[in-house]
């Protein structure tokens, strides 16, 4: 890898966040996000509003990431953005605005998978901020609205999905149940407020059996809305009455799930550097209950700052930047690949 040093702003627009970010020699000046809130009165994200949202966005979200770097576009070095995975017409508007910025600079343009930023993620670094880094080979835990994965990562695009989600991703999974409990999208993080306060014994679901280090959360999703609906019908305020033990059980059976192919994994493959990543990554049962595995297990643990667990472009910055020292550059003809694999 070259040591040459570079300016690179990142762009994010794979589903509902338009964000900007710029990474001067692999240190991070600015990452910001604009949210689109409109979503929230149709209970998820709709493609079609995200993009115009996207449209009006990108602009002023990119000249306020640049400005709080103090950097000018004339300095840019490079130009990273998100190609896939995601929504189409979202994906759409960041291509084609990073295409037409590097076009005008005349600099390189870098496309960057997005679930690979989310595991380099755990590379974004302050200015003369010194903190342990993960060692290859380490194993990721990616977690999403979209996607569960448990990732090898050998290099910084070395990458082999050792197992994944074969329906519903768990981040999904926590957003739909939090539908049947009558919550504003997005319901996750409201499954995990409630948690706080709640008893995760009280009610027991079943842990979804599968091969290897595969993922389900469609039958435990049918076996929770079926739980709810039985005991409405008894009892209309059921939910209401029994909120945060809900909520505390149903994140806890997710979480010892995704857990117990993360061991499996890790002790299979000999590897103690162990990382989360993506969205869910967030959720505070999740964060505490892996530190206290890592103790158990002696590993290395790894878990990002919250503003690099959901959609960032601070990601995509990093990516891009490593990928512009290995100058893997693409050309105009590049288009968004909303299917895109690690």
């Amino acid at each position: 890898m070259s040591d040459k040093k570079g300016i690179i702003l990142g762009i994010e627009s794979s589903c509902d966040d338009t964000s900007a970010a710029v990474i001067k020699d692999g240190r991070i000046l600015s990452n910001l996000i604009a949210r689109q809130s409109i979503h929230e009165q149709y209970g998820g994200v709709v493609p079609e509003l995200a993009s115009r949202a996207h449209q009006q966005n990108i602009i002023p979200v990119v000249e306020a990431a640049l400005k709080e770097a103090g950097v000018t576009k004339e300095e840019l070095t490079g130009i990273s953005f998100t190609a896939g995975p995601g929504l189409m017409g979202a994906l759409l508007v960041g291509v084609s605005f990073a295409k037409s910025l590097a076009l005008s600079l005349d600099i390189p343009l870098i496309q960057v998978n997005h679930m690979q930023g989310h595991v380099l993620a755990h590379f974004i670094q302050k200015p003369k901020e010194k903190r342990k880094l993960p060692k290859f080979p380490f194993i990721c835990l990616t977690v999403s609205g979209g996607h569960t994965q448990l990732v090898k990562v050998t290099d910084y695009f070395k990458m082999e999905v050792l197992g994944e989600t074969l329906d519903d991703a768990a981040g999904e999974a926590f957003d739909k149940m939090a539908k049947v409990l009558h919550f504003p999208y997005p319901g996750g993080p409201l499954i995990d407020k409630y948690a706080k306060e709640g008893d995760s014994t009280r009610f027991h679901f079943t842990h979804p059996r599968t091969t290897q280090y595969n993922y389900s959360f469609s039958g435990l999703k049918t076996q929770f809305l079926n739980f709810i609906r039985n005991c409405e019908r008894d009892d209309p305020n059921f939910v209401e009455k029994n909120k945060a033990d809900i909520c505390a059980s149903i994140q806890d059976t997710i979480v010892k799930t995704l857990f117990s192919k993360l061991k499996k994994v890790a002790d299979d493959m000999n590897i103690n550097q162990v990382a989360i990543a993506g969205g869910v990554s967030a959720n505070s049962h999740l964060r505490t209950e892996l530190k206290k595995l890592g103790e158990k297990k002696r590993w290395d643990v790894f878990i990002p700052e919250f503003q690099y667990c959901t959609d960032n472009a601070g990601m995509i910055a990093i990516a891009g930047y490593y990928h512009f020292l290995n100058k893997e550059f693409v050309g105009q003809e590049v288009t968004a690949n909303p299917r895109m694999k690690i």
